[in-house]
């Protein structure tokens, strides 16, 4: 994995010569990582260069985020994008409507669980449980470091029983833990139906697939587009199936900066 800047050169023809699909993720991506999901505020510039790239000729964006559909909608504020949360269980805008159905005995399921933990987490500082509907989170990033064992094996405890009968699935995320239905669906299924329907909606022009994300859920997407498009890690902290890595936010605002350049040039 090399530094996306390092490979300019290549990466800028591609931009050039063809109509893109971007996706980016929302939390340590487009903002910073923050201590609690309320506090991520999307920066000024960067709402900036979000407008000016979803303006852009031949740019389809979509923000993909693990966040509820409302949540994202509120963070991002733009309009003439496409949304997509809970890891692409729905999606909206310009022209796209998606909504995965969900198995009928999973909300129950699901109810039963946030009350049994929230009276398990109750006295355990730093845990912050977020219904997403459908999906339930459970955030540690504010508990004690020395906690966070426990903090999980109380998840883990609590989630077997339905687990095992794949009444609900689970995924880990930067500290955070999440309860989802249990559908063979994820970010990189996303991205790919929405890869498929712009090219359908567009008379199958060859758009070009760009994924920016810094999660662990993310490496879905990475592995959907391998040898399909350009994918970015946002930081070097571990392994991934990710081509390039940029190293923090405000490298991914200097890229999306320079393909607006691009496009732009490219109009005039």
């Amino acid at each position: 994995m090399k530094n996306l800047f390092c490979d300019w050169d290549r990466i800028q023809l591609l931009v050039q010569q063809r109509p893109l699909l971007i996706c980016l993720d929302y939390d340590g991506t487009l903002s910073p990582i923050a201590p609690t999901p309320g506090q991520a505020i999307l920066p000024g510039k960067t709402k900036r260069i979000l407008r000016a790239l979803a303006a852009s000729p031949g740019v389809f964006l979509a923000v993909v985020s693990g966040r509820s559909m409302p949540d994202v909608k509120s963070m991002v504020g733009l309009k003439n994008i496409v949304y997509s949360g809970n890891h692409g269980f729905e999606a909206e805008g310009n022209g796209i409507r998606f909504k995965l159905r969900i198995p009928a005995a999973y909300n129950r399921i699901v109810a039963r669980l946030e009350r049994t933990l929230r009276d398990k987490y109750k006295t355990t500082r730093g845990v912050v449980i977020e219904n997403k509907k459908p999906f339930l989170a459970v955030h540690y990033r504010l508990a004690d470091k020395n906690n966070i064992p426990n903090i999980r094996k109380i998840f883990r405890q609590t989630v077997k029983e339905a687990g095992a009968k794949q009444l609900i699935r689970t995924k880990t995320g930067k500290m955070v833990l999440e309860i989802q239905p249990s559908v063979d669906w994820d970010k990189g299924k996303i991205v790919q139906w929405l890869l498929t329907k712009k090219r359908s909606m567009h008379g199958g022009q060859n758009i070009l697939p760009i994924y920016v994300g810094d999660d662990i859920t993310d490496e879905d997407a990475f592995g959907t587009l391998r040898n399909k498009g350009i994918t970015i890690l946002v930081g070097r902290s571990r392994a991934s199936g990710a081509q390039y890595y940029l190293s923090d936010t405000d490298k991914v605002h200097a890229f999306l900066k320079r393909i607006v350049s691009l496009k732009s040039a490219k109009k005039t």
